[in-house]
């Protein structure tokens, strides 16, 4: 039975703030990652206490003007941080653990990972002055650590990046296996397979709650393997022997660096690093004992002395971030590296969604510079880090839960996932959205017992901003219909002095269209004038009669209506 924003009785959850918690029960309380792919952060109360599993960002699209970072809003458990007994980490990318350095000084509390983990996140705190105040747990793979009533079990999973790891957090309620983001990837490259026969015992042991990756749930097959698109790097490097290769992928894909570095070494070629995220993901895999057969990469300065034909490029930006590596190098704005007619790159990523118009930009420009490109769509040069639905099915023979509660998707990959697993004979399923407080019991299964609020935050400039305010709406208000500044002087009776300056800003050319602007100034005037005397001698009256005069006019000359601020001095 597959529930979703309602109690089992059909009835609306309470808000929590009314809501009384059973000391015994446990409750899973997703804050972000559910119904979206990204800004994971997920709560798990039991005995009084709650433990957050990741914390991660999202990144910002156009309808976000100035922003670039965006995360899940953790007031609800800010505002219980006595009761938050620590922060556990399934593995390093961005969506899992790229708000700590935003949010912990809000938190406080401890933080557990494995050691690449560890290694990673330390670089990003230290960037922030938090590297000595983050008190950071290593936890060796496969081990076990205590956490208030919660015992928590790391267990060795696939993924794209090191390190990536399931948990089974055991309480008195029941035992919950989060997966994290995981694949079955018989051959990784870097890292351990994952540990079937420990997900298999875990099973035996009895499992309430799966909570599980959802991203491919629509996807038949298997993810595929990093072998696979190793030997196909292979062969296109050897194909290209003339041209200068460069390969984007996501920098946290150590398994992926790893094998382009093969194939280059097997094409006598030398590979630098273009990009600071790639730098760091390089130095934490160094010091946490991988890459350890892979020569040393060469900066992008030394890169520059080099043959086309002896050199790999390894490129920040597959997904057209404006001021990545690739996005520089296509807009022929890098100091150092360009590309040229007969150069080759290839996009070793997959789009995410939402990024479609960036990629697609940057790749017409290197077109028009006369670089080929190819992508997954020409050739094996990338493989999925989420199970598809056969790896699902085995996840869920092996486990065996009285529960599953699909996260980490769209509302469609959450409900496939949950009826993939009705069909594993899995006998309660709930789709849980950002808000919902969920209690999980193996003889009632899920309930939504109440909703919290689940709002977003963003970094603008050097402060973090919600962004469920005002202020986010009136600047798309400001990118869609521009901005228009009134200044009155006036008498204190309501007699205008002067004629009223109007400024205009993302509308019109002032020098061009200085008819039109003048019309404006008229229409201002005219609209004061024909107030009564007594509303002439409100402020509040008389900006609202300017605003409406500048707001009428633009609308009939362009559609438009800006937002208006109405600047009135009394003499």
């Amino acid at each position: 039975m597959t529930q979703s924003s309602k109690t089992a009785a059909g009835t609306p959850a309470a808000p929590a703030d009314t809501f009384v918690p059973e000391d015994g029960a446990l409750y899973f309380l997703p804050l972000g990652g559910s119904g979206e792919i990204g800004m994971n952060l997920n709560l798990y109360g039991h005995r009084g206490k709650w433990l957050m599993v990741d914390l991660g960002i999202s990144f910002a699209d156009d309808t976000m003007p100035g922003l670039d970072v965006i995360m899940p809003d953790p007031a609800f458990i800010t505002e219980r941080r006595q009761d938050l007994v620590g922060l556990v980490l399934t593995h390093a990318h961005e969506d899992h653990l790229g708000a700590v350095q935003y949010l912990w000084p809000e938190l406080r509390c401890p933080v557990y990972c494995t050691p690449f983990t560890a290694a990673f996140l330390r670089a990003k705190l230290q960037e922030k002055g938090l590297s000595a105040t983050v008190p950071i747990h290593e936890i060796p793979l496969g081990g076990t650590v205590e956490i208030g009533p919660f015992s928590v079990e790391y267990v060795t999973m696939t993924h794209s990046i090191p390190e990536p790891n399931a948990l089974a957090i055991r309480t008195s309620a029941g035992t919950v296996l989060h997966t994290g983001d995981w694949k079955l990837d018989p051959d990784p490259l870097v890292g351990d397979t994952a540990d079937e026969e420990r997900l298999r015992a875990i099973g035996d042991e009895g499992v309430l709650a799966l909570v599980g990756d959802s991203t491919n749930a629509l996807v038949p097959g298997s993810a595929g393997s990093e072998a696979t698109v190793r030997a196909s790097l292979m062969e296109l490097f050897g194909r290209y022997r003339g041209s200068r290769i460069a390969v984007s992928c996501f920098a946290t894909n150590v398994a992926r660096l790893e094998s382009i570095a093969a194939a280059a070494a097997a094409h006598d070629r030398h590979v630098a690093l273009v990009g600071r995220s790639l730098w760091r993901i390089n130095e934490a895999a160094r010091a946490s004992g991988y890459l350890a057969d892979v020569p040393k990469f060469l900066s992008e300065h030394d890169a520059s002395y080099l043959p086309r034909e002896k050199l790999v490029l390894i490129c920040t930006g597959s997904q057209g971030e404006p001021r990545s590596a690739l996005a520089r190098i296509a807009g022929n704005d890098h100091p150092q590296v360009t590309l040229s007619r007969g150069d080759v790159v290839i996009f070793s990523s997959r789009e995410i969604p939402g990024n479609e118009r960036a990629i697609g930009r940057m790749q017409n420009q290197l077109v028009a510079l006369g670089v080929e490109l190819v992508t997954a769509d020409e050739a094996a040069v990338h493989v999925s880090g989420h199970p598809a639905r056969d790896e699902l099915v085995r996840m869920y023979q092996w486990v065996r839960p009285r529960i599953a509660v699909p996260v980490h998707g769209e509302q469609r990959h959450q409900q496939a996932h949950a009826a993939l697993a009705e069909d594993c004979q899995v006998a309660h399923s709930i789709v849980p959205a950002n808000g919902e407080l969920i209690r999980l019991d193996g003889a009632e299964g899920a309930q939504v017992v109440a909703h919290v609020r689940a709002g977003r935050m963003a970094v603008d400039g050097k402060r973090l901003v919600p962004l469920d305010t005002g202020m986010m709406r009136t600047r798309n208000r400001m990118v869609n219909n521009g901005a228009a500044v009134v200044t009155l002087v006036m008498t204190g009776s309501g007699e205008l002095l002067t004629a009223p300056q109007v400024a205009v800003m993302g509308l019109i050319d002032e020098a061009t269209d200085r008819d039109l602007l003048l019309d404006v100034v008229d229409a201002v005037r005219e609209s004061v004038a024909m107030l009564p005397k007594s509303a002439r001698a409100d402020d509040a009256q008389v900006k609202e009669a300017a605003r409406i005069a500048v707001r009428r006019c633009f609308n009939a000359s362009h559609g438009k209506k800006p937002v208006t601020e109405v600047h009135l001095v009394r003499v």
